[in-house]
């Protein structure tokens, strides 16, 4: 049984990946705030030049503050605890239904060469992390 919930994960990894989608715990907000802030704080002090100083300073500290957060959703799924995975899994498995396979070379494609089941579990995926995780999606360009 083991191996077939490290099966759907790696499934899942394969579907992000190939979604290029990273995912930002939420708290994002913190990042903007200082830029914004310190852009305000420096336009109050320094006029024009002092937005252009504050909002630089601002965008390092919000990246300082925000580092570490964006991870790709192959890593976040492959962090999970046992727990989190078991509920992914039996998320995902009302959606793969009575699908056999004997290794993750086949489930992947099964799924792959299915758009409709693909869609599913990517929508399946993503709303768990939402939900679950409380985290962010977004798409890679």
């Amino acid at each position: 049984m083991a191996h077939r919930v490290d099966d759907v994960m790696k499934l899942c990894c394969e579907l992000s990946a190939n979604q290029q989608v990273k995912s930002t715990v939420k708290g994002s907000g913190k990042g903007a705030a200082a830029a914004g802030g310190l852009a305000f704080a420096g336009g109050v002090v320094g006029g024009p030049l002092g937005i252009a100083v504050g909002g630089a300073v601002g965008g390092l500290l919000g990246c300082w503050l925000t580092s570490g957060q964006f991870k790709p959703l192959p890593q976040i799924i492959m962090e999970l605890s046992p727990l989190q995975q078991q509920k992914l899994y039996d998320d995902l498995m009302a959606i793969l239904g009575d699908i056999q396979w004997i290794d993750l070379v086949q489930l992947t494609a099964l799924v792959m060469g299915n758009t409709s089941l693909k869609h599913q579990l990517t929508a399946a995926l993503l709303g768990y992390v939402n939900k679950e995780l409380q985290a962010e999606v977004h798409y890679v360009d």
